[in-house]
């Protein structure tokens, strides 16, 4: 088969596999918000980043602003399968007008309005036991319809901190090091539908706490390249709170690389906000499975087994040739 209809497949294996930490092709974050239950993997390092416009005015303050900046995230699994470290952040350069002044007066601040190291590790995983999550031969409904056991999630706990570097225009009251902790949770209903919920706590030892969930929906379409998405995010502290939409898509265009696009809006005018982002996504794949343990083998099958292995290892001569003529 081309390379096309066998990167398909993987796709397609991936998708009805959901059991394991590690996934044969790259599993991003973006283009939403939330974080996924699941880790990248062990010795997986793997890079997220894109670019995005803002426009933000302000009813009360009589403001407008143009906000363009750069979203950033590197994730590294390490030592279990559960665990990844993740460094993530947001740098922000504004130009506003400020009109409650005759003149009105132009403004630029730049900094980072987002910078966090932490780390995520799955507490739980339904689809751990492969024999209870197998499909069902005989049923293609069973396998592509919400069952009961799809309402358990995957729970992972999140804990990090918050760095604020020098004077910060954008939040010149914060402190330079102040806590995160959140939990993530993931649900399969189908091979084409996952929901990724976020409930994060947030700068809880400092004057302004702040909480905040996120809610994402993901589906795989058809062509299993790409994907879509909605979100919705809420944001709770006594100095701001809001509502925001996201809505988006992801194409895959190699194993290790993700590229998307998103827009999103808010449900209010103190300040009204409209964005959108374009990003991508690779990772460095080292991850090696684990041997598994042979148990209950006699030494002649042992044997059996290895000189299989050794055949196996041996170069298809027809491997490189391009089937696809």
């Amino acid at each position: 088969m081309n390379k096309l209809c066998y990167l398909i497949a993987i796709l397609c294996l991936t998708a009805l596999n959901t059991r394991a930490q590690y996934t044969e092709v790259i599993n991003s974050n973006r283009p939403g918000a939330s974080y996924s239950a699941f880790a990248v993997g062990k010795n997986v390092i793997q890079g997220e980043g894109g670019f995005y416009y803002e426009r933000n005015d302000h009813s009360v303050l009589e403001t407008e602003g143009n906000r363009y900046g750069m979203d950033y995230a590197l994730r590294y699994g390490m030592l279990f399968e559960q665990l990844e470290i993740i460094l993530d952040g947001t740098f922000t350069k504004e130009n506003y007008t400020d009109f409650s002044v005759d003149p009105s007066m132009d403004y630029t601040r730049s900094n980072f309005t987002r910078n966090t190291i932490g780390a995520k590790y799955l507490v739980y995983d339904p689809y751990k036991n492969p024999e209870k999550n197998k499909p069902n031969l005989y049923s293609w409904n069973a396998n592509n319809h919400v069952q009961w056991r799809d309402l358990i999630p995957a729970v992972a706990v999140y804990a990090g901190a918050n760095f604020n570097f020098g004077d910060n225009p954008f939040y010149p009251e914060d402190p330079q090091i102040s806590p995160k902790v959140m939990i993530a949770t993931q649900n399969h209903f189908t091979p084409n539908w996952v929901l990724v919920m976020n409930f994060i706590y947030d700068k809880f030892t400092t004057d302004d706490p702040l909480f905040n969930y996120i809610i994402t929906l993901t589906h795989a379409l058809p062509d299993p390249r790409y994907s879509i998405f909605v979100e919705n995010q809420g944001y709770s502290s006594d100095s701001y709170s809001d509502g925001i939409f996201r809505a988006g898509a992801a194409r895959l265009f190699k194993k290790n690389m993700q590229v998307d696009a998103s827009l999103g809006i808010n449900i209010k005018d103190t300040p009204s906000r409209f964005f959108g982002s374009i990003g991508v996504s690779y990772r460095l794949d080292y991850h090696k499975d684990k041997p598994k343990q042979i148990d209950n083998v006699s030494d002649q099958d042992k044997e059996f087994i290895k000189e299989a292995k050794k055949k196996r290892k041996k170069k298809n001569p027809f491997e490189d040739l391009d089937t696809n003529e």
